[in-house]
């Protein structure tokens, strides 16, 4: 069979499995829709967490950017897990511990304030946001490369899918639909990987082979054959970064933190039955996310190496299929410069942005002709980068099989994280806003379907970004994590680990971290993304890493403004000090309402 057809049948299972569990998980109570009753087991939780954790960003993004980042695209890596061992050790037990639905939750009685359940309801609005759209661009990518379609019909399909199961089933529905999720994509990551190293090294395990050496080029380690292949085509050495070292720092920070501050990620661990769950839960999970996070620096290799040897200095109509099969879903675009008909590759931007095509005009090579002005410098193709993962298997000539199941494996990744996303927004919108702020009397019911409406209006805004995205995947992921480092974190660790720390503090806190971070990179992305260059940013500081100096202003602000102000009542004092007591058989903490 044809890669479309196993890429419809493979799809087609995975996605009636989904329903099918959604349908059988369905909630019919707002405890069953918000953290799924809190009686998941914690093996089943771990994976959950590990397949909401790994989205479109780790299973698309993040291998594709190591591929064209080389050493620089560490900082993922180090920030992503290092940020989850601090999730697990810092925050988890101690939140599953105070027992409500949400982080606003935990942020409105810990800050005895409406004002700062508010504030934080409307800064995890802002970050779910944001990380969705990363998501349902991969959706899309997906979809028009894969199953021959647009990108926009790509993302409206997607939409569709989530908002069945995550409307349906809520928390218990998208739990045990992630469990099932994270078997297919972490397998879908795995299986090319172990075909691809045994190809190029000789290595069935991608985390050895890709520091092995080549076959039949005896005493060439790969990483020594990217270097130069990359230098030789005027790139940077693969091995060796160009990032300012302040800028690697505040990047990796800001991954980090944030990870510990972003809220579909907390409420998994609200899910399980007790806090010692809690732990056992996240041990799980990383484990889980491990073997992902430690096989994508491989796949980054592997796919950088197959790339710089297929493609440049060929002539187009030697080309492989497979660049032409991407050229025709827009990811890909080549423009011939110079008339020569080759295929020239080197350091710098071919065009002017991303591919804009001349509708079905194709030149004289055959290549479909492109309307942007050409930039300076002899490179004349442009690769999206989060095409890496999808496109590996492809460039390496694996059987069509494996190539469909790369398609399902990056649908569970980006479908597993816009569920999760969507279930906060709709969670944060009918019981921070309209229960907690607005309507206290309001029954169970009517709360359901208010959290029913929200994540379908959800749905659609996730939808608009999916289709119109302010950058590529990983770096829209990279920017929510640097607005949940900015404000959620420092409110968070401050509100279990400081009794002094009061409402007016974290409120302010709060405020001028995510105002400052989000008007950093809306200025560089948005308004003069022109000026995006280190030359000009704030100490060197890039709009990924930006995220680090708003932590920092948001501590020495709600540090300061506790200091003038008022201390918090006894009461908040001893709900402190009981959150950090260790558990006892049976105990679940009750928090007063103010």
């Amino acid at each position: 069979m044809d890669v479309q057809t196993w890429t419809y049948l493979l799809v087609g299972i995975t996605f009636a499995i989904y329903i099918g569990i959604a349908i059988w998980a369905r909630a019919s109570t707002t405890g069953e829709f918000y953290i799924a009753g809190k009686g998941v087991p914690a093996l089943a939780n771990g994976m959950a967490t590990a397949a909401d954790w790994m989205s479109a960003a780790s299973f698309l993004g993040m291998a594709g950017l190591i591929s064209f980042a080389g050493y620089d695209g560490s900082v993922y890596l180090m920030g992503w897990t290092g940020g989850y061992v601090l999730l697990a050790l810092l925050l988890a037990p101690y939140l599953r511990k105070f027992g409500h639905f949400t982080v606003p939750d935990f942020v409105g009685d810990r800050y005895y304030s409406k004002t700062a359940r508010l504030v934080a309801l409307i800064c995890a609005i802002f970050i779910s946001f944001t990380y969705v759209c990363g998501q349902m661009r991969g959706v899309g990518i997906v979809f028009s490369r894969f199953l021959d379609v647009d990108i926009f019909w790509g993302v409206v399909i997607g939409m569709a899918i989530v908002f069945f199961y995550a409307v349906l089933g809520g928390m218990k529905g998208i739990t045990y639909t992630q469990v099932a999720q994270y078997c297919v994509l972490i397998f879908a990551f795995t299986v090319p990987a172990i075909f691809i190293s045994l190809m190029l090294t000789g290595n069935p395990i991608p985390q050895l082979g890709f520091g092995g050496q080549v076959v039949g080029e005896s005493g060439t380690f790969l990483l020594d054959k990217l270097d130069g292949l990359s230098q030789e085509l005027g790139f940077a050495a693969y091995t060796e970064g160009v990032k300012p070292k302040i800028d690697i720092f505040c990047i990796t920070m800001a991954l980090m933190v944030g990870t510990a501050g972003l809220p579909h990620v907390i409420i998994r661990f609200y899910t399980v039955k007790k806090v010692s769950a809690a732990r056992v839960s996240a041990f799980w999970a990383l484990l889980f996310i491990a073997i992902l996070y430690t096989t994508a620096p491989a796949v980054a290799v592997f796919a950088r190496t197959n790339l710089l040897e297929s493609i440049p200095n060929k002539e187009y109509s030697e080309a492989p299929a497979w660049l032409k099969s991407w050229e025709s879903a827009g990811l890909i675009g080549w423009m011939d410069k110079n008339g020569d008909g080759v295929i020239q590759y080197a350091k710098g931007a071919a065009f002017s942005g991303k591919p804009v095509y001349k509708g079905d005009e194709t030149g004289a090579n055959g290549e479909r002709l492109l309307t942007n002005a050409p930039s300076d410098g002899v490179n004349e193709l442009y690769v999206d980068r989060d095409i890496m993962v999808l496109a590996n298997p492809e460039i390496a000539q694996l059987p069509n099989w494996v190539v469909a199941l790369v398609a399902a494996g990056g649908l569970a990744a980006a479908l597993s994280t816009a569920a999760g996303l969507l279930l906060v927004i709709s969670t944060s919108v009918a019981h921070d806003l309209v229960r907690k702020t607005f309507k206290p009397n309001m029954t169970d019911k009517h709360e359901l379907l208010w959290a029913r409406c929200s994540a379908a209006v959800a749905v659609v805004i996730a939808g608009w970004f999916g289709i119109h995205p302010p950058d590529y995947v990983a770096a829209v992921v990279a920017f929510a994590f640097g607005l949940a480092a900015s404000s959620f974190f420092p409110v968070i660790i401050l509100g279990i680990f400081s009794k002094r720390m009061n409402r007016e503090g974290a409120i302010t806190g709060m405020v001028v971290g995510i105002l400052f971070t989000a008007s950093y990179i809306i200025y560089f992305k948005f308004i003069n993304p022109e000026l995006n260059v280190k030359d000009n940013w704030l100490f060197g500081i890039s709009p990924e890493g930006i995220g680090t100096i708003g932590m920092i202003l948001n501590f020495i602000i709600a540090f300061t403004i506790s200091a003038f102000t008022k201390a918090p009542p006894q009461e908040v004092v001893d709900m402190v000090e009981n959150i950090r007591m260790p558990e006892r058989e049976g105990e679940e903490m009750e928090v007063a309402e103010h």
